[in-house]
């Protein structure tokens, strides 16, 4: 039964995370977010963690999400203290000061993400529908 509500709680934050990467989202604390669609969710993300918007303040609604990004959202989504990950990535494109090098070490050594090279990790390229299913596989 715990494994059950365990996959159902996955499936139901995968389903959420996945429609706001799909979709524009809005948000009243969000200076760039002008739809009021998805502002009840995207507050809910931003009070428990999971999303926080970008160093501006922003939260970059029509944006794609990327690889360092959905890291980061997974080790937030699953409470996952990676504090010790830091500067420990085995990526060159993902240097220590990378601001999220701990989130990217930990997905990885945890086979959650796998790098785009034997040495690099495309910190910054888009998440690919494709690659977020196999991330949603292997929490399973």
């Amino acid at each position: 039964m715990r494994n059950l509500k365990r996959a159902l709680s996955l499936g139901l934050t995968a389903t959420m995370i996945s429609g706001l990467m799909v979709m524009g989202s809005s948000a009243a604390s969000y200076a760039d977010v002008t739809s009021k669609q998805n502002e009840e969710a995207i507050e809910v993300l931003k009070t428990v963690g999971i999303m926080v918007g970008d160093e501006n303040g922003k939260f970059n609604p029509d944006a794609k999400v990327t690889r360092n990004e959905m890291a980061v959202v997974m080790c937030n989504l699953l409470d996952y203290t990676v504090a010790s990950y830091k500067g420990t990535s085995p990526f060159t494109d993902v240097p220590d000061t990378h601001w999220a090098s701990h989130a990217v070490a930990y997905v990885y050594q945890h086979d959650l993400m796998d790098g785009t090279g034997e040495a690099t990790f495309s910190p910054g390229s888009p998440l690919t529908r494709a690659m977020f299913v196999t991330i949603l596989g292997r929490l399973a």
